[in-house]
């Protein structure tokens, strides 16, 4: 298993490897039960059964420590996973939109992009959003994963605190192209951050002047050639 890129990812490996240890010492322990019970009580060692009462010792203690043990995983796993659900102060927040089959991303100056990118140390919050069907937004090196659902708004906290590039993937089955639902995320320098998103938000704002303009010259033509051709319907009339 590849080691987490956060804290929070090692906190969830940490806590896998807890249940994994727990889980192989109960079948061990099972296991070695079951063998020293087929040896000692097999036929040739008693051939006449044996009525054997209760022990309220014994009751008592696989009873007591099977529970410890589940509400040990249960208390590492619960205060893991709320660390990811308690949103940092001062995060940034992207909307995160899940669609047959492509993801979207739209950031708080109102710039969209097709991938994520986010600027290191920096404690974010994603807001999820599904515009069709159940998508499950994934970051295998983060550890992270939530639901989108349609109609009803989720979100993921964290902190990308290492600068590299990791997959995002859609961890529930959506349709037929549900396995190219796949993108990047990449943590990035806080400059080039910045500096991403000044030119990015510039390039859109450009773009919306040019389709504004385009748009406006457009009804200007439509309305120059209503007029002409009400020139020409009065002319034959």
């Amino acid at each position: 298993m590849k080691s987490g890129v956060s804290e929070y990812a090692q906190s969830v490996d940490q806590v896998f490897m807890f249940i994994v240890a727990i889980s192989v010492l109960i079948l061990i322990g099972v296991t070695a039960a079951m063998i020293y019970f087929v040896i000692r009580y097999s036929r040739k060692k008693n051939p006449v059964p044996t009525q054997i009462e209760g022990n309220l010792l014994l009751e008592v203690t696989w009873i007591a420590i099977p529970t410890l043990l589940v509400l040990s995983m249960f208390y590492f796993g619960y205060t893991t996973f709320t660390s990811a659900r308690n949103i940092p102060e001062g995060a940034m927040i992207v909307k995160v939109t899940g669609q047959m089959w492509k993801w979207g991303f739209e950031y708080e100056n109102g710039k969209r992009y097709d991938t994520l990118y986010l600027p290191v140390n920096r404690p974010v919050k994603l807001e999820l959003n599904s515009l069709d069907v159940v998508h499950s937004f994934y970051i295998p090196a983060y550890r992270l994963k939530e639901d989108l659902l349609p109609g009803k708004n989720n979100y993921l906290a964290f902190i990308p605190d290492k600068i590299g590039s990791y997959d995002i993937a859609c961890a529930e089955y959506c349709g037929m192209r549900h396995a190219y639902m796949y993108n990047t995320l990449h943590v990035i320098s806080e400059d080039e951050f910045e500096k991403w998103v000044a030119v990015k938000e510039t390039a859109a704002a450009d773009s919306a002047v040019v389709n504004n303009s385009n748009t406006a010259s457009d009804t200007t033509k439509g309305a120059g050639n209503t007029e002409s051709d009400s020139v020409k319907t009065n002319n034959n009339l």
